[in-house]
């Protein structure tokens, strides 16, 4: 164990010893400089992203309404078709036979018709003066209303066999892109079933069918009943669309109908908004998001997302500077996101200065240097920033 040393007494004396003049004397940290943007007042437009997927504004099978053999297929498969035009055509030869078959049946009834009517017709000058039986009147009166009858059913054989004939040659019932065929050449269609044969889609405009929970429109519902927030106009719902990459589709869209019913599995309502699709550049099936602006909230304050600093147990804090530019610590509670700022419900009021740029240099309580917040600036430093690193 190494001797413990002592200093003598009169050595500690003469050490040196800081002043309370030195220690005011030591220089101080100059102010921070801070750049601050005022939290403003305005009316906002409350939106929601809500996912979903694109539907076709209609969609139209294409099927056999008689039986026989495919003959031909006059579509190219996935282009753009008119209604009305020629897609299959179906062996029209038996069709064409019932038809030929039906006519002269219907010339027939016709002409018994004519022959029970001029007989009843020489029945009825005859029947008063007993010339002929009452019996045989009313017989060739029962014929005529026989051969009526008869005559009307040969008609509608005729008007039938005319319609089939009609139906083998398939034409499309909608205009819109047509998908690929369902059969080929020489496949016999129509027995028994209505074969498809293909399907039409309208693709301009188009459907976007999405969810939101019940939850969520409770809430915007009792908002609006309390006045916090206010209803949307009657048609003026507008909807942005968000593509399954990010971007933003060209085209707004309009609301058309809330289902009045909850799915009782997920508990979501359904939603249908339209969009212009000219370029066809949505498809029915595609995954996308719609920014839906659902209610108003007016006279509120905001605050840029990038000047709020989140602490434990997710409530925000911000720098603002005071009337005597010094630096404070703000907690305030935000609620909606509008674009790229918060919308506060307390711990701000419209004009506070709050920091933008070096509020982490800035302490509470310290005496800043502010000057006016201008992105242009910023974007002008972060490119300088970027040059030298590089």
């Amino acid at each position: 164990m190494r001797p413990i040393h002592f200093l003598p007494l009169t050595t500690l004396m003469l050490l040196p010893s800081c002043s309370k003049e030195e220690v005011a004397a030591a220089p101080q940290m100059p102010p921070a400089a801070v750049t601050y943007q005022p939290a403003v007042a305005e009316t906002v437009k409350i939106t929601r992203e809500l996912p979903g997927r694109i539907d076709a504004f209609r969609t139209s099978e294409v099927r056999a309404r008689v039986s026989g053999i495919l003959l031909e297929k006059s579509y190219r498969e996935g282009s753009d078709v008119a209604a009305g035009d020629l897609l299959f055509k179906i062996d029209p030869a038996p069709l064409q036979a019932a038809r030929e078959n039906a006519a002269p049946a219907l010339a027939r009834a016709e002409a018994s018709h004519q022959q029970a009517q001029s007989l009843f017709s020489r029945y009825q000058s005859l029947v008063d003066s007993n010339a002929v039986s009452k019996k045989d009147y009313d017989n060739a009166e029962s014929a005529v209303k026989v051969a009526a009858a008869e005559e009307k059913a040969a008609a509608a054989a005729l008007k039938t066999a005319e319609l089939n004939l009609g139906y083998a040659t398939v034409t499309a019932p909608i205009s819109g892109r047509v998908g690929k065929a369902q059969v080929t050449e020489g496949a016999l269609v129509g027995q028994n079933e209505a074969t498809r044969l293909a399907v039409i889609q309208q693709l301009d405009p188009i459907y976007f069918d999405f969810t939101q929970s019940s939850t969520d429109l409770i809430a915007l519902k009792r908002a609006m009943k309390s006045g916090e927030l206010s209803e949307i106009e009657p048609g003026k719902a507008a909807a942005t669309l968000l593509l399954e990459d990010g971007s933003e589709y060209s085209f707004p869209g309009k609301i058309l109908f809330s289902e009045a019913t909850v799915d009782e599995s997920t508990g979501m309502t359904s939603l249908r908004a339209e969009f212009p699709n000219p370029d066809r550049l949505l498809l029915p099936g595609m995954f996308a998001r719609a920014r839906v602006i659902q209610a108003v909230k007016e006279n509120v304050v905001t605050v840029p997302q990038r000047a709020v600093t989140r602490v434990q147990g997710g409530k925000g804090s911000v720098m603002v500077v005071d009337e005597s530019d010094h630096a404070q610590l703000r907690m305030i509670e935000t609620d909606d996101a509008v674009g790229d700022r918060w919308v506060v419900t307390s711990g701000l009021k419209a004009g506070d200065r709050v920091i933008m740029e070096g509020h982490l240099k800035a302490r509470p309580g310290a005496p800043v240097v502010p000057e006016p917040f201008s992105p242009a600036d910023t974007a002008r430093k972060e490119t300088a920033q970027l040059s030298n690193k590089g």
